[in-house]
């Protein structure tokens, strides 16, 4: 993808700026317009052949418009005027029939971004199709030539897309920024005699000479894949847990739901009114850090155009801060925490030990290295997933498991936190290490 073929963040902001101009002539009140452009290839490569190989450009325009309290939205992929002017139109004639909502509107003009930093997020990768097959082959290649016993392949896919959005208002905010992203991935099913077994590795980054090489990523997927083989089922037990750091990142992100704010607003959540209340361990700290130079999930500004910051949501274990967006933060009393569209970059503290450590502390247990299944109750807190790993005895690994179910109740797990390893996987918007869970109840035979 060359150079010339990423995205004009000038014309986006045109665009935006030829919205907002119409929707005034059409008398809203106030209104809101966001514009994305992006250009990507992807090709992935399966039992040594070229599977899919794909080029793609998007772009798009959504629209917000305000007559009082009365809210419209359209959207569109086509950038002309002509099309704009309808998508305009669509959007007041849809508010004018809205009914009012006291609490829709604009973010508060004091909490958008006066300055825009450059985080370091755009960094495209100038790979050519033929190039990105060789890398694709050489990841798989790595994983199916380690051992006899990898026999199939889901395939392994390079992906890079480089892009740039742009946010304006009509409280004269208008800013955007470019970023790229860039990713390797490889999954194969290692087989003896009739047991199969799947299993993955990855790797992500802004910077494509950040990307892990190919042949360790195939070689990773297959050995993830060999030390499944020889999976043993658990007889139903109570016993402490290890969730390796993928999984601990969704286990972290059940919290975030529970502490947004269409949960809050809705009380479908198992942590309302929980502020300045202990949550979890007191061996837990989170923190939002948008402003990480080259994060996977920074942003100077959220969808409302309002200013991100650093902040703690939980501090030994207490809560202090929700995450929400203008809407939401009107319809609690509260104020926006810049968290439209989501959260950005939020680190889990580490307690200092290594896995190994964590395996030793834990002494019998589960290492839990894949999940399945929804499972999750938002309300209640209940947790209940399938769950796949290791069974593990005086601190050593003794034979995989699958086939079980791990379960509990959210509001308890969070609070039998023992520890969090210094094995922080940075691959995204959650970084965290591996959990250490008191106990949980494991279901089997």
């Amino acid at each position: 993808m060359t150079e010339q073929s990423q995205p004009d963040i000038e014309t986006l902001r045109g665009r935006v700026e030829r919205a907002l101009e119409l929707t005034r002539q059409h008398g809203a009140s106030a209104a809101e317009a966001s514009a994305s452009f992006g250009a990507g290839l992807s090709v992935t490569v399966r039992m040594r052949d070229v599977e899919t190989l794909e080029y793609h450009r998007d772009q798009g325009l959504g629209l917000t418009v305000y007559f009082g309290r009365r809210k419209g939205n359209a959207s569109t992929s086509d950038m002309s005027d002509a099309a704009i002017a309808e998508t305009v139109r669509r959007a007041c004639g849809l508010a004018r029939f809205a009914a009012e909502d006291d609490c829709a509107g604009l973010a508060d003009p004091g909490r958008l971004a006066t300055e825009i930093p450059d985080l370091d997020l755009h960094h495209p990768w100038s790979v050519e199709p033929h190039q990105a097959i060789d890398t694709a082959t050489e990841c798989e290649a790595a994983a199916l030539d380690l051992d006899a016993r990898v026999t199939n392949s889901e395939g392994a896919t390079l992906a890079t897309s480089s892009g740039c959005r742009v946010y304006g208002n009509t409280n004269a905010f208008l800013a955007g920024y470019r970023e790229s992203s860039h990713s390797l991935s490889c999954a194969v099913v290692a087989q003896d005699g009739g047991q199969m077994e799947r299993d993955y590795e990855y790797t992500v980054a802004r910077r494509p000479g950040e990307l892990e090489s190919a042949v360790s990523i195939g070689r990773q997927a297959a050995e993830r894949s060999l030390r499944r083989l020889g999976a043993r089922k658990l007889d139903t037990r109570k016993a402490p847990v290890l969730l390796s750091p993928r999984i601990a990142r969704g286990f972290f992100g059940h919290l975030i739901g529970a502490l947004s704010g269409g949960s809050l607003y809705r009380k479908t959540t198992f942590l309302l009114d929980s502020i300045d209340t202990q949550v979890l361990a007191d061996c837990v700290t989170l923190d939002e850090r948008p402003h990480l130079a080259a994060g996977l999930a920074s942003a100077p500004f959220d969808a409302e155009g309002v200013a991100t910051c650093d902040r703690r949501l939980v501090d030994a274990g207490v809560v202090r801060g929700y995450v929400l967006g203008s809407y939401y933060a009107r319809k609690l009393g509260l104020q926006t925490t810049g968290n439209a569209g989501g959260t950005h970059n939020l680190i889990v503290g580490d307690t200092g030990q290594s896995r190994t450590d964590l395996l030793q502390a834990m002494g019998t247990g589960l290492l839990v290295n894949e999940v399945m299944g929804q499972g999750v109750n938002p309300v209640t807190g209940d947790y209940s997933r399938g769950a796949a790993g290791f069974w593990v005895e005086r601190g050593e690994i003794q034979y995989p498991v699958s086939e079980i179910t791990i379960a509990g109740n959210l509001r308890d797990l969070y609070r039998r936190i023992v520890a969090i390893g210094a094995d922080t996987d940075r691959r995204g918007g959650i970084q965290t290490g591996s959990v250490l869970i008191e106990e949980m109840t494991l279901a089997g035979n």
